[in-house]
Order: structure tokens, then C-alpha cells, then sequence
């Protein structure tokens, strides 16, 4: 009896939470991106595994009202690069996030970049807290070393009439962690 009674715990514990996947959060702290690295604290974004995709939490100041760019990009750096003789603010970012491939940009809910996420709004004050959701993201771990970018105008989710949406310059950095 009390050997069956241990198995029972021992399964109960396994499957409660020692052995089950825990659902992955990713945290992000937020700098400006200037031309000479990483500058003032702006705030947080936090990703986290849900049943409908990545939930994407913004806690965010000080940043221009309206529509922003905001993307997962390769690699979780936030330092500056140059091209074309001229400073890129969080250049080391590099592109979206697209382990596929694709070579589009076409949104969260479009077969392109994985990186792709809703428009950050940016209320009249300069701060974003309202939580988005990124379908097509359903394993948040697989972001950890990626940085979030946050760019200066809107996105349409579309190449044209510019690239990557439009957003622009890269205003914000912060590493998934």
C-alpha cells in the first residue's frame, strides 16, 4: 500500500509541475536607441506564451504619440552600426526575427517574418500598455537573445511603397531575457 501511495505522489508531482513545460515569459528593458548605443530607460515589454499566441505586454513612457514599427529582430543586441558612413541606431539588432526565411513582411497575422508584430500605439502622454497578441508566435522561449524594436512611424505590413512597412528609423531596443 505504501509503495502504490508513492507512486501516486510521485505522478501527481511529475505531471503538476516538476516534469510538465512551464509556460516561457521573456522580459525586455527598454533604451532609446541613439547613434552612439543604448541611452535613457523607457520602460518594459514582456512576451509571454498564451493559448492564442504570443501576448505581448508593453509598459512604456516617453515615447512619441501614434503608430509604431515594433518587431522582434535577429539578434539581442541594441549597439549602433554604420552603413553608408552614417550611424544606425540599434543597427546590431539586425533584420526581423524570420527563421523561415521569407524574406516578406507582411504582419502578425501574414506568412512573413516571425518577427512581426501588432502596430504599437502610443497614447497622447507617450505611453504604451496595452497588451497585443502575436498569433503566429507560439513558442516564446525560441525568442530568448532576440531584441524588440520599437521604430519611429507606423507599419502597413507591406514592402511597398517602402520597406519592412515604413516604420522607419529604430527608436527604442531592449534583449529578450
Amino acid at each position: 500500500m505504501r509503495g502504490w501511495l508513492l507512486g501516486v505522489l510521485a505522478l501527481a508531482w511529475i505531471a503538476g509541475g516538476a516534469g510538465a513545460a512551464a509556460a516561457a515569459e521573456l522580459r525586455a528593458d527598454m533604451r532609446r536607441a541613439t547613434p552612439s548605443g543604448p541611452g535613457e530607460a523607457i520602460g518594459t515589454v514582456t512576451i509571454a506564451d498564451s493559448p492564442a499566441g504570443a501576448l505581448v505586454k508593453p509598459d512604456l513612457k516617453g515615447l512619441p504619440p501614434g503608430p509604431h514599427g515594433f518587431h522582434v529582430h535577429e539578434h539581442g543586441s541594441c549597439q549602433p552600426t554604420t552603413a553608408n558612413n552614417q550611424p544606425v541606431p540599434a543597427g546590431a539588432a539586425s533584420g526581423h526575427f524570420d527563421p523561415q526565411s521569407t524574406s516578406k513582411h507582411t504582419g502578425p497575422h501574414g506568412e512573413g517574418h516571425l518577427g512581426d508584430l501588432p502596430v504599437l500605439q502610443v497614447a497622447a502622454d507617450g505611453s504604451a500598455t496595452a497588451s497585443l497578441t502575436a498569433p503566429r508566435i507560439t513558442d516564446v522561449a525560441s525568442l530568448r537573445g532576440k531584441a524588440v524594436v520599437i521604430h519611429q512611424g507606423g507599419d502597413n505590413y507591406s514592402d511597398q511603397p517602402a520597406p519592412l512597412g515604413g516604420g522607419g528609423a529604430r527608436i527604442a531596443c531592449g534583449a529578450l531575457e
